[in-house]
């Protein structure tokens, strides 16, 4: 009898073990008839702002696409808290406590770059909206992105630097805690560098950490050293708090910074000392590039109530992309849905047309904005890199 019941329950743990297994690689997404979507964006936190932007972006196109395959897309939000263990954590609970098929973002390189090598690990792939660090895609045929790389928007910024505004020597700041600050401040020093022919031609580096509020150190050796323009890429506050403060000590030469400024929050911290500021950005609404950017501003002015920025734009295009690559896919298996994303070319989507290059980064345009009379206005746009 011992023996039998031995054989009685090894067999029920090798059924068991069967029925376990007999699935295909995170093909449901939860129950038969839903497709789950992760999302892992930072509601709270230091760049709490764009995240919600962000997020915004992509619930008004699971709104507008809602269902996929026959499936109704349930979005699964989680928040990373502007932290990277946190980010780490949240694309972990996503993959095996959501069972999700593919995941959105995040806004921020260090805080999508904790999360690449799980999503790679667990072939689930991911697209970030804004992450513009090169490392954030590279050896990681599971991460994505729908925005244009730091090497093109530095390089951008110091030809803006350099052409437009005739600048011959510039100094710089960053933020050491984040790579989307470290990287985009070192290629616009390459790139000015090259575009001045003087390696002498940046005059000053120096570096400041994530949460400072006190500038004033790193500003007065800035300005000892009279450079004609000031590039200072890094989260809207600080830089917002930063620019105030060297206002204050009386620098004037033009400050330039990237993407991350784009939130309404940079203009409300820094008030009139932030006018004239410049930076590089994804989007604007002042100049729709295609018939989707047009229908995209209608429907998100008429759900929020406002004017659209770069950051729900992007998160709008993450979501669609998806949307394209499961429906291309014909399927909810990840790995099937991984290789339709990587084949993306020429989608038409609200901050332009999509087409990923094999690294998995957009090739696209870039936008120029200012800040003028308290707005963000819209200056020019720079194409692609051939």
């Amino acid at each position: 009898m011992k023996k039998k019941a031995f054989l009685f329950i090894l067999s029920a743990i090798l059924v068991l073990g069967l029925l376990a297994g007999c699935g295909t690689k995170q093909t449901s997404g939860s129950d038969s008839d839903v497709i789950k979507i992760g999302v892992f964006e930072p509601m709270t936190g230091a760049s709490a702002a764009g995240g919600e932007m962000t997020v915004e972006g992509i619930k008004l196109a699971n709104e507008k696409l809602g269902t996929v395959l026959g499936k109704k897309v349930d979005l699964v939000i989680v928040d990373n808290k502007s932290d990277k263990v946190e980010a780490a954590n949240a694309a972990s609970r996503l993959i095996d406590k959501d069972k999700v098929v593919a995941i959105i973002g995040s806004y921020g390189s260090s805080l999508s770059m904790a999360a690449g090598d799980i999503v790679k690990a667990a072939q689930i792939p991911a697209v970030g909206c804004s992450p513009t660090n090169p490392l954030v895609t590279l050896n990681n045929d599971y991460y994505f992105r729908v925005c244009f790389i730091d090497p093109f928007q530095g390089t951008v910024m110091a030809n803006y630097a350099f052409k437009d505004l005739g600048a011959k020597k510039a100094a710089i700041i960053q933020d050491v805690q984040q790579d989307y600050s470290v990287g985009l401040s070192t290629y616009f020093e390459q790139a000015f560098i090259e575009l001045t022919g003087s390696a002498d031609s940046i005059v000053g580096k120096t570096s400041y950490n994530t949460g400072d509020q006190d500038f004033s150190a790193q500003l007065t050796n800035i300005k000892s050293l009279n450079p004609d323009v000031i590039f200072a890429p890094g989260n809207y506050g600080e830089s917002a708090l930063l620019i105030k403060q060297a206002r204050d000590l009386g620098i004037t030469a033009p400050i330039l910074g990237g993407d991350t400024w784009e939130a309404p929050e940079f203009i409300e911290i820094g008030g009139a000392a932030v006018e004239g500021a410049v930076y590089s950005t994804h989007f604007t609404s002042e100049s729709p590039v295609t018939e989707v950017s047009k229908t995209f501003l209608e429907d998100y002015k008429a759900k929020y109530g406002k004017e659209a920025n770069a950051f729900a734009a992007l998160g709008y295009d993450a979501y669609m992309v998806i949307i394209d690559a499961i429906e291309k896919a014909g399927s909810t298996d990840s790995v099937v849905i991984r290789d339709k994303i990587a084949a993306t070319k020429d989608f038409v989507g609200s901050t332009g047309v999509i087409t990923l290059d094999e690294n998995g980064d957009a090739v696209k345009s870039a936008v120029i904005n200012q800040v003028k009379d308290g707005k963000f206005v819209y200056l020019t746009t720079v194409g692609p890199i051939k």
